[in-house]
C-alpha cells in the first residue's frame, strides 16, 4: 500500500504561519504536520509516499530532505508531483495529476492540514474493507463535508455546507480527509468520474465532490471508518492551531495548557470537566427550551442598560434595585469593586486568587488557618483585624478550594464586631446555596444589608445556577454610592440579551433551583464517601460543589492528574501551585453528574492501585 498527500495549497487562512513555508510545514508543539504524517506512515509500514506539491514546493522538499535522510525513512520512497497552477486550481486538479499513481496500488489518501493519532492509520490499513472514508461523529467545532451512513456503515450521502441541517447533526459524520482506496476502485470508478467531473465543471473544485456523486449513484461503494474526535484535528487557521497544540501536547504539558485556557472546554467534547465549577442539576429542560424559543429575537436584540438589569436582579433576590448591581460574571464585579478597596485587607488562605490579584490599592494580610483542616473561626479573623489594623475582611463562604463553611450565626457575630471597628466585610457567597439544607443561608437580605452597611456581598450566578456561558453575577450593598461607583466602572451593556432574559424568567423556576441545590448536597455526600474509600485519598469536609482531596500515594498529585487526563479524559484541578499547597499533593474535584463522578472515582482508583 502507498500513501498520497495533497499539499499544493497556499493555506492563506493561516496567515503568517505559511508566509515562509507550506501549510503542512506549520508547527504543532515544535514539530511540523508533515513530520507527524511521515513518521506515522513509516510506523504503518508504508513504502511509497507521493506528495502533490505547488506553493513553495522547493521549500517543502528541502525541509523534508533535511528532516528525513534514508536511514530515518526506513525504506520508504518519497515522490513529488508538481502542480504548476496551484494558485488557480483546487485539490481536484492536484488529485487528477496523480491519477496514474492511484491505479498502480491501493492508496491512503491524506490531506496536508490534519494532525492525527498514529494508531488510526494502522487501524484503517488493517480493516478488511477495501474502500473506506475515515469519519468522526460530528462535533460543534467541525466544519466542511459531512457524511450519512446506513446501519452497515455504507456511506449513503455526502453533505456540503449548502445542504447541512443543524437539526440532523446526530446522524452526521465529519470526513477526516483520510481515505483508503483500492486500485480497482480508483481505476473503475474514481478516476473516470474525476476526469468527467473536471471536464464538466473545471479544475477549481474539490475531489470530495466526486465521491459525493459516487455515493449517490451507488451507496455500497465506500464505507465509513469511524474514529473518535480526539484522535485528529484539522488546522485551517490560528485558532485551530491553538486547539490542536493542546489536544496533541505531551502529557506533561497538556494539563497545563488545558488549565491555561480558563474554560472553552466545549471545544474538547471528550473531556470530562471536574475543574470548573457549575451546578450540574440546573437549569431544567423547560427553562432551556424557553430560552431556545426566543433565541433569534435575543440574538438580534440589544440588551437593556444597567438600570433594567438591576431591577431584574432585585426581583430575584428581593432587594431594592439601588442596592444591587449585575455584572458580566462575578469576575467583572470583583475587578470593578476591588479597585475601590483601600487600606489593609485580611484574607484566609487558600482563597480564590482573583481577589488578591485585584486588590491593587489594598495591602493583603493573611488570616492563619489550621494547617491540618484548613478551618478558621471568627476569633481567628478578629485577631488579625485587631493586630494588623485591617480595614477590610474577605470571606468566601464556603471557601474556595477547601469548602470550609462558617454558619450564619458566626458570620452575623463577625459583622457585629467589624461594624464596631468600621471594618468592611467582603462576603462572597457564590457557593453558599450548595450547603446542607439545614445550615444553608444567604446574606442577601434587605434587613441585613440595611443593618450592616459595611457588608458587601458578591455572588456568581454562573456557578450556582449552571449558566456560566451567560456570564452573570451580582454585587449587593446598602450604600448607594458604592453601587453607583461599581456601575460606573462597568460598561453600559455589560450583560448580553441571553443573560438578561435568564434574569427575566428565573422566578418561574425558583423551586427547581432549590431542588437542584438539594440534589447536589446529596450527591456531594455520596461522592465524598466513594472517594474516601480509595486508598491514599483523604477527603476534606465541604459545603460547596467541589471537594478538596489530599493524595498520599506513590506518585505526585501532578502525575496523578496527568494520568487522569491522558488515560481517562478527566480534567481535575491540581493545586500544587496554589498558596498554601505548593509542593503538596492536593486536588480539587468538582461535583458534577453522578455517572461522571463515578467515572472519575473509578479512574482515580485505577491509577492509584496501578502504582
Amino acid at each position: 500500500m502507498q500513501a498520497l498527500m495533497l499539499a499544493a495549497g497556499m493555506g492563506k487562512r493561516l496567515g503568517r504561519y505559511t508566509q515562509n513555508g507550506t501549510k503542512c510545514m506549520v508547527q504543532v508543539n515544535g514539530k511540523a504536520l508533515i513530520e507527524y504524517a511521515i513518521e506515522a506512515l513509516i510506523k504503518a509500514g508504508i513504502k511509497k509516499f507521493i506528495l502533490v506539491v505547488g506553493y513553495r514546493s522547493n521549500v517543502l522538499k528541502n525541509f523534508i530532505s533535511e528532516k528525513f535522510d534514508e536511514s530515518k525513512l526506513n525504506g520508504m520512497e518519497i515522490e513529488y508531483i508538481e502542480n504548476p497552477i496551484f494558485d488557480k486550481t483546487n485539490n481536484i486538479y492536484s488529485l487528477w495529476l496523480a491519477k496514474d499513481r492511484l491505479i498502480n496500488d491501493d492508496t491512503l489518501l491524506l490531506e496536508s492540514d490534519i494532525i492525527f493519532d498514529d494508531k488510526i492509520l494502522d487501524d484503517i490499513i488493517k480493516s478488511p474493507d477495501k474502500d473506506l472514508a475515515m469519519v468522526s461523529l460530528f462535533e460543534p467545532w467541525m466544519d466542511g463535508t459531512c457524511t450519512l451512513m446506513d446501519s452497515d456503515k455504507n456511506i449513503v450521502g455526502m453533505l456540503d455546507k449548502t445542504h447541512f441541517n443543524w437539526a440532523d447533526i446526530g446522524s452526521y459524520y465529519k470526513t477526516v480527509n483520510i481515505y483508503k482506496l483500492s486500485k480497482e476502485f480508483s481505476k473503475q470508478y474514481y478516476i473516470p468520474f474525476l476526469e468527467a467531473y473536471q471536464t464538466a465543471f473545471g479544475k477549481n473544485e474539490y475531489y470530495e465532490t466526486v465521491l459525493k456523486v459516487l455515493t449517490l449513484l451507488d451507496s455500497k461503494k465506500i464505507k465509513g471508518f469511524e474514529v473518535r474526535g480526539d484522535q485528529w484535528y484539522e488546522i485551517d487557521d490560528p485558532a485551530d492551531l491553538a486547539i490542536a497544540e493542546t489536544r496533541f501536547a505531551p502529557v506533561t504539558e497538556k494539563l497545563r495548557m488545558m488549565e491555561n485556557r480558563y474554560g472553552g472546554y466545549w471545544r474538547f467534547p471528550q473531556i470530562k470537566d471536574f475543574c470548573y465549577l457549575v451546578n450540574p442539576f440546573f437549569p431544567p429542560k423547560k427553562l432551556v427550551e424557553e430560552i431556545k424559543s426566543s433565541f433569534e429575537v435575543l440574538m438580534r436584540a440589544y440588551p437593556s442598560g444597567a438600570r433594567q438589569q438591576n431591577l431584574l436582579a432585585g426581583k430575584i433576590f428581593n432587594v431594592l434595585p439601588d442596592h444591587i448591581v449585575v455584572g458580566n460574571g462575578a469576575a467583572e464585579l470583583i475587578n470593578s469593586f476591588c479597585r475601590m478597596v483601600t487600606g489593609k485587607t485580611a484574607i484566609p488562605y487558600p482563597t480564590f486568587n482573583e481577589y488578591p490579584a485585584r486588590f491593587c490599592n489594598s495591602e493583603t494580610v493573611p488570616i492563619p488557618v489550621n494547617s491540618n483542616t484548613f478551618e478558621y473561626s471568627v476569633s481567628d479573623i478578629m485577631n488579625v483585624v485587631d493586630s494588623k489594623n485591617a480595614n477590610n475582611v474577605l470571606l468566601i463562604n464556603p471557601d474556595n478550594p477547601t469548602g470550609h463553611f462558617l454558619k450564619k450565626d458566626d458570620v452575623l457575630l463577625l459583622l457585629v464586631e467589624l461594624k464596631k471597628r468600621n471594618v468592611q466585610l467582603i462576603f462572597d457567597e457564590s457557593f453558599i446555596d450548595f450547603a446542607e439544607p439545614e445550615i444553608r443561608y444567604t446574606l442577601i437580605d434587605e434587613d441585613i444589608i440595611e443593618k450592616y452597611p459595611n457588608l458587601v456581598i458578591l455572588k456568581s450566578i454562573s456557578k450556582s445556577y449552571g449558566v456560566p456561558g451567560f456570564r452573570l453575577g451580582v454585587l449587593v450593598n446598602s450604600n448607594k454610592d458604592i453601587i453607583k461607583e461599581v456601575i460606573k466602572n462597568n460598561s453600559i451593556w455589560n450583560i448580553n440579551s441571553f443573560g438578561e432574559y435568564f434574569l427575566q424568567i428565573f422566578d418561574k423556576y425558583k423551586s427547581s433551583y432549590k431542588e437542584s441545590c438539594n440534589l447536589l448536597a446529596e450527591e456531594r455526600k455520596r461522592y465524598a464517601q466513594k472517594l474516601s474509600e480509595i486508598p491514599g485519598i483523604k477527603v476534606y469536609p465541604s459545603q460547596a460543589n467541589y471537594i478538596l482531596c489530599e493524595y498520599s500515594g506513590k506518585m505526585s498529585v501532578t502525575e496523578l492528574t496527568e494520568k487522569l487526563l491522558e488515560n481517562h479524559n478527566c480534567l481535575v484541578k491540581n493545586l500544587v501551585r496554589k498558596i498554601p499547597f505548593e509542593g503538596k499533593n492536593f486536588m480539587r474535584l468538582a461535583v458534577i453528574e453522578p455517572k461522571n463522578n463515578d467515572i472519575l472515582v473509578e479512574a482515580i482508583r485505577q491509577e492509584v492501585l496501578s502504582k
